[in-house]
C-alpha cells in the first residue's frame, strides 16, 4: 500500500473492506479519559471549597476569635490531598489516587467533627433571628456541607477511575 496522502483521499491498494481489521480503543480507555476529566473539574470545585473556608478562618482570625486547630488540621489534609489528587490524575497513578480519597475522606469528616464539637449549628438554627450577626457561622456549615456534597461525587468518580485504570482480569 501507498503512502497516506494529506487530505480524504483513499490510498491506493485498499477497496475501504479493510475496515473490521482495524484496531479500536478498547472501551475502558475511554471511560479513563472521561474520568480524569471529571475528576479534573471535581478537584477544582474542591478547591473552591476550600478556598472559602481558608476565607472563613482568616475572618475567624481577624475578629481575634480563637481558631479550631482540628478545623485547620483538616483544611491542611484536604488541601495536601487535592495536590496528591491532581498528581494522581495528571500521572495515571492508582496509589496516589488512592491515597488522594482517604485523605480527602479524612479532612472532610475532620471538618464535619470540628463543626459539630463547636456546637454553632445549634446556636444558629434554634434562633433564626441572629442568622444576620452570624453570616460566618452561616459560611462555615454551608461550607463544609457543600465539601461533604463534592466529597462523595469525588470518591464515587475516584474510585471508578481507578477500576477502569485497573488492567482488565482475565478469564481463567
Amino acid at each position: 500500500m501507498q503512502q497516506r496522502n494529506s487530505g480524504n483521499r483513499r490510498p491506493s491498494g485498499t477497496d475501504g473492506s479493510d475496515f473490521s481489521y482495524r484496531m479500536v480503543v478498547d472501551n475502558r480507555y475511554t471511560k479513563v479519559a472521561n474520568g480524569k476529566s471529571s475528576l479534573s473539574k471535581i478537584l477544582i470545585i474542591q478547591a473552591v471549597v476550600l478556598f472559602v473556608g481558608v476565607l472563613d478562618m482568616l475572618f475567624t482570625l481577624l475578629t481575634k476569635q480563637p481558631y479550631d486547630t482540628l478545623a485547620v488540621a483538616s483544611t491542611s489534609i484536604t488541601f495536601i490531598s487535592i495536590i496528591i489528587g491532581e498528581l494522581g490524575r495528571k500521572r495515571s497513578k492508582a496509589n496516589l489516587l488512592k491515597l488522594y480519597v482517604a485523605a480527602s475522606t479524612i479532612g472532610v469528616l475532620g471538618s464535619i467533627v470540628a463543626v459539630f464539637l463547636s456546637n454553632i449549628q445549634l446556636k444558629v438554627f434554634n434562633d433564626p433571628s441572629i442568622w444576620e450577626t452570624e453570616k460566618i457561622t452561616l459560611l462555615k456549615i454551608a461550607c463544609v456541607s457543600l465539601g461533604l456534597f463534592v466529597q462523595i461525587f469525588s470518591a464515587a468518580t475516584t474510585i471508578s477511575l481507578i477500576g477502569n485504570m485497573s488492567p482488565p482480569k482475565r478469564a481463567s
